[in-house]
């Protein structure tokens, strides 16, 4: 992928009459666009991208759809359906009405290129310049230090697709890691059919019957792993593997052991606190990042991610007390 840069494009004419029509005060989009546009150009973003093949998308314009996607809120789905149905937004990325958008991964991508190449601030520290000299935002007086949430970038999994997913991940590092100790410790093939594609909710059954089986058969497979990886004959390497830790951890905090009443040794997905699940601040919740966590925040907020703690700003005048972030 290359870059040409140009930065934001002009408005189209038609695009700027309906937009105005249909907000003459302005969305939010429309005001981001208008005072903003000179920190959505492209020349800082070309270390990130090469000068030869077919061209992609601006990262101007990716950027300024990342900044609205922020603002608003909205997945990376939810972002791509704005830029096809949103007449605000249509202006704001200077697109003719008729423009049918891009595809929602081009958005994760353009986030994944700009970690590859350091270049995680660069947005952000070009929009808090601009905003500084603008007048659009000041020092404040006194900080005070709050808590935040961050979300993580990962997939919010629930317990029985973090349960198939922990072993996908697993299998997929050691096919890399160990290809002839998996061979000799799991039926591959049975594997590689159960776990080839993405572990994902759409694709499970909708029978609770056939759901719980589905779960028991992920334990199975999870416990069979992780008893291979810590037999004593393995080479002790592939216990480190971050994956592999991963799923013993996820395996004990989703399953434990018992006894049926022929003496046969069955693994049961534990099903409330009483059974042992361990709290939010303990428990994994995805299989590659072991340190992202379900959390909470008052009585409306919940996400899996991080929490940070972040300062800020208060200012007080003689007559009235204001608050400002």
């Amino acid at each position: 992928m290359s870059m040409r840069p140009k930065g934001l494009p002009e408005i189209p004419e038609q695009t700027v009459l309906v937009a105005r029509s249909a907000f003459p005060q302005g969305s939010l989009a429309m005001r981001v666009r208008d005072r903003l546009t000179e920190v959505f150009v492209d020349e800082p973003f070309a270390g990130a991208f090469g000068v030869r093949g077919a061209p992609g998308l601006s990262p101007g314009v990716l950027g300024l759809v990342t900044v609205l996607q922020f603002a608003e809120d909205l997945t990376d789905r939810q972002a791509a359906a704005m830029a096809v149905r949103a007449i605000g937004w249509k202006y704001a990325l200077g697109v003719e009405l008729t423009d049918t958008g891009f595809d929602a991964s081009v958005l994760s991508r353009f986030r994944a290129r700009l970690a590859e190449h350091g270049m995680e601030r660069v947005l952000f520290d070009r929009l808090l310049e601009h905003c500084r000299a603008e007048g659009l935002v000041t020092a404040g007086g006194r900080q005070r230090t709050d808590s935040t949430h961050v979300i993580s970038a990962v997939r919010d999994l629930n317990r029985l697709e973090l349960a198939g997913e922990s072993v996908r991940a697993a299998l997929e590092a050691l096919a890399v890691a160990a290809p002839s100790w998996l061979a000799g410790a799991v039926d591959v093939a049975e594997f590689a059919h159960r776990y080839g594609p993405r572990v994902d909710g759409w694709r499970m059954p909708a029978s609770q019957t056939k759901r719980d089986r589905l779960a028991q058969v992920f334990g199975q497979d999870a416990l069979a792993l992780c008893r291979a990886a810590w037999a004593p004959g393995a080479p002790g390497w592939i216990r480190e593997i971050e994956t592999v830790r991963a799923l013993r951890q996820i395996l004990v905090q989703t399953y434990y052991l018992r006894t049926d009443a022929k003496g046969r040794e069955v693994i049961v997905k534990r099903a409330a606190d009483d059974e042992g699940v361990p709290p939010g601040q303990l428990r994994l919740a995805s299989p590659y990042d072991r340190d992202a966590r379900w959390a909470a925040k008052g009585e409306d907020l919940f996400w899996m991610g991080y929490k940070v703690q972040t300062p800020t700003t208060q200012k007080v005048t003689s007559s009235s007390r204001s608050s400002r972030v």
